[in-house]
């Protein structure tokens, strides 16, 4: 089961990413089957996001995942830059681990914060960005969250509170999937991760395909580019459950895990469709 564990692709940001992206995939599926746990669809929508962020971050940036429940895409990225070892990804879900379910702070500076609790990991984000403007070292203060966490009234609070101030470090990515835990965003309280919603209030904001690592590298370094006193959101487009067809867009997938024979499945397509 360890061989999931290893990429060994060379990241060119300019090139195509399909075999790393598959092989992260199959990190993934394999982190989800030896657990026998859910949220895999959520973790597939939002790992090319982490890829746009995670590969280039410098020293000084920090990194939330908001959407607690995508922890493996999580695990799989940090393991994948170095942060977390092979060995502990083995441990994923189990007793004493420290990669449980979702992210907790136990050991790893990566992992600054917990966020388990949906909507709290744009106010925390805000909170770091302005810490960053006020102090010395300065870098950009990153964070991903669902696109059902903009229903969320801390999330408006801390919008507010980050034009008031002026954080042109902080960029949010939404991980737009159209999907949140009981239904279709549109639904629920109507799509509040609209681009017209976000630059109303006064965010920077592009619209992008979130499994386009290349236009989301060029997004995020435009905005960081653009010191202009606006916060900045880049909506990422994506599919849950995105590369195994039986997931893609199926609400059940958010919690499910998988048997035998659908992991076979799924391991099946990715390589033949990511060229692995």
């Amino acid at each position: 089961m360890d061989n999931f564990l290893k990429t060994d692709i060379t990241f060119n940001p300019l090139m195509d990413h399909r075999q790393l992206q598959g092989k992260l995939r199959t990190k993934i599926l394999g982190l989800h089957y030896m657990a026998n746990s859910g949220h895999i669809g959520c973790s597939l929508s939002c790992i090319d996001i982490m890829v746009s962020i995670l590969k280039f971050k410098e020293a000084d940036d920090t990194f939330i995942l908001s959407k607690g429940h995508a922890a493996t895409a999580l695990y799989t990225m940090l393991n994948e830059i170095g942060e977390i070892p092979d060995e502990a990804m083995s441990s994923f879900y189990k007793d004493a681990t420290t990669l449980p379910a979702h992210p907790a702070p136990q050991k790893y500076k990566a992992i600054p914060f917990a966020t388990g609790s949906l909507g709290h990991g744009m106010p925390l984000a805000t909170g770091v960005a302005k810490a960053k403007k006020l102090g010395r070292k300065g870098g950009i203060s990153y964070v991903l969250m669902s696109d059902g966490e903009t229903n969320e009234g801390t999330t408006w609070e801390s919008a507010h509170f980050a034009v008031a101030n002026k954080l042109d470090n902080l960029i949010i990515f939404v991980d737009k999937n159209g999907l949140q835990g009981f239904g279709n965003t549109a639904d629920i309280l109507g799509d509040t991760a609209a681009k017209s919603v976000w630059e109303a209030i006064g965010f920077d904001v592009v619209e992008v395909d979130g499994h386009s690592i290349s236009a989301m590298v060029t997004a995020k370094e435009a905005f960081i580019n653009n010191k202009n006193g606006k916060p900045k959101l880049i909506l990422a487009n994506t599919v849950k459950g995105k590369g195994i067809p039986y997931m893609e867009n199926k609400m059940e997938w958010h919690y499910l895990p998988m048997n035998e024979t659908q992991y076979t499945e799924a391991i099946a397509k990715i390589n033949i469709d990511y060229n692995l």
